[in-house]
């Protein structure tokens, strides 16, 4: 019986960042090293907890379009890819940075929801925020990507 156990622990253990890489689509450029999707998390986890994000495309889009500025981060392994396909270039015309992680379910736990979300937008803080040094540190990321130079697979 410690052999099922045993197997069934392992079941619930959650998938490496390599297995989730394998599941990002084609479109998913810049996409965050392991030591910045962990940033991210952090990152958005703390501006849920000050009200500092938006949650999904709906949004995002509706955030972008009443000027907010800020950092996006999206998930790369949505499926359809029609349904964020027009934000990078949305966000490009903003000249708001991006950046992508690599799952939808880990995106929509750290901003505190209970269902995976697509993208979130941390909107930039106007006073003292907990997490000023990950936001700067993450858009100087995002900011430093080309989108010229996207790498094919």
């Amino acid at each position: 019986m410690a052999a099922d156990g045993d197997e069934e622990e392992t079941k619930t253990v959650g998938k490496t960042y390599e297995e989730r890489l394998e599941a990002v689509n084609v479109i998913s450029q810049p996409l965050a090293s392991k030591k910045s999707t962990k940033k991210a998390h952090k990152l958005v986890k703390k501006a849920a907890a000050s009200k500092h994000v938006r949650r999904g495309v709906k949004e995002v889009v509706k955030g972008l379009r009443k000027g907010e500025t800020g950092l996006a981060i999206l998930a790369g392994d949505i499926y359809p890819i029609d349904v964020i396909s027009h934000l990078p270039i949305l966000l490009e015309e903003k000249n708001i940075p991006y950046i992508f992680v690599p799952s939808k379910h880990d995106l929509g736990a750290a901003a505190s929801t209970k269902r995976p979300t697509s993208c979130v937008l941390i909107r930039t803080p106007k006073k003292s925020f907990d997490g000023q040094d990950l936001f700067d540190a993450l858009t100087k990321e995002a900011k430093e990507f080309d989108p010229t130079t996207i790498v094919r697979r």
